[in-house]
């Protein structure tokens, strides 16, 4: 039987910023690793492609190529 009471297991069960952040930071390096893979630069090109064909409207430049790929980190 554990010593502890009903009160203190309740607030190590609530999430905290402290999980937050460091939950976010394990995601962002993830992402950051899986967009350096062969798949994730495949996904880059596709969605360059994928914009790239519209004629109307937005257009495809190389500064927002390149803003694309600093936002897959």
């Amino acid at each position: 039987m554990s010593n502890k009471s009903t009160t203190a297991v309740a607030e190590e069960n609530q999430p905290s910023r402290r999980k937050f952040f460091i939950g976010a930071g394990a995601t962002v390096g993830a992402v950051a690793v899986a967009s350096q893979t062969s798949i994730g630069k495949a996904v880059i090109q596709e969605i360059g492609s994928t914009v790239k064909g519209k004629d109307d409207g937005y257009q495809l430049t190389a500064h927002i190529r390149k803003y694309y790929e600093t936002t897959m980190l």
